[in-house]
C-alpha cells in the first residue's frame, strides 16, 4: 500500500461541517426555529465555498478531476458486477455522480427554503413541498452515499472514511503507480 495525500483541509472541513449541519437541520432542529434557517444559510455558504474551491482548489478537489461520466459509472458498475477492483485516487465515477447530486440537491433545498421566507411566496405551498421533497431525496442520497462508502471501502480495501478524516488514501501499490 502507498499513502497518497488526496483530500485537502478545505474539502475535509466542508464535508464534515456539512455532515453535522445537515444532520442537525434535518433530524434534530425544529424546522420552524430560527436556528434551522441560520444553519440553512451556513450550509448554502459552505456549498458556495465548495463551488469556488471546485474551480480553484487542489487537484482532487477540482470538478475537472471528477466530471460526471455515464460511461465511467457503467464501467464501475461492471467492475463491481464482475468482481474486478479498480481503485480511484480521487472520486470514483459513481462517487462523482453522488457529489454532483448532493450539491445540486442542497442548492435546491436552500433556494426553496429561502423562497418560503419571502413575501412573494409566503404561505404558498409548492416551495415548502419542494423543500421537503428535496430534503427527503438528500436523506436517501446520504444513506446511499454512506452505504457505498462502506461497500467500496471493503471492496477496494481502501478506508475511504479515514481518508476523508486524514486526507490520505492508502492505495494498493500496483494501482497507485498507475494513477500517480
Amino acid at each position: 500500500m502507498q499513502r497518497h495525500y488526496v483530500w485537502d483541509p478545505m474539502v475535509r472541513v466542508f464535508h464534515w461541517s456539512l455532515v453535522i449541519l445537515f444532520t442537525l437541520n434535518a433530524l434534530v432542529i425544529d424546522p420552524d426555529a430560527k436556528l434551522h434557517e441560520t444553519f440553512g444559510y451556513v450550509i448554502m455558504g459552505l456549498v458556495a465555498l465548495r463551488l469556488i474551491w471546485g474551480v480553484i482548489g487542489s487537484r482532487y478537489a477540482r470538478f475537472t478531476s471528477f466530471l460526471p461520466s455515464p460511461s465511467g459509472a457503467v464501467g464501475q458498475l461492471t467492475e463491481i458486477a464482475t468482481g474486478r477492483t479498480n481503485a480511484h485516487m480521487g472520486h470514483s465515477p459513481l462517487g462523482a455522480l453522488m457529489i454532483y447530486n448532493l450539491i445540486l440537491t442542497l442548492i435546491g433545498i436552500g433556494v426553496s427554503g429561502y423562497l418560503m421566507t419571502t413575501d412573494m411566496f409566503w404561505g404558498t405551498e409548492w416551495p415548502e413541498e419542494l423543500h421537503e421533497a428535496l430534503v427527503t431525496w438528500a436523506e436517501i442520497s446520504v444513506g446511499l452515499h454512506v452505504g457505498a462508502v462502506i461497500f467500496e471501502s471493503r471492496r477496494t480495501r481502501i478506508n475511504l472514511a479515514r481518508a476523508m478524516i486524514t486526507g490520505y488514501k492508502e492505495m494498493p501499490t500496483s494501482q497507485a503507480e498507475q494513477r500517480s
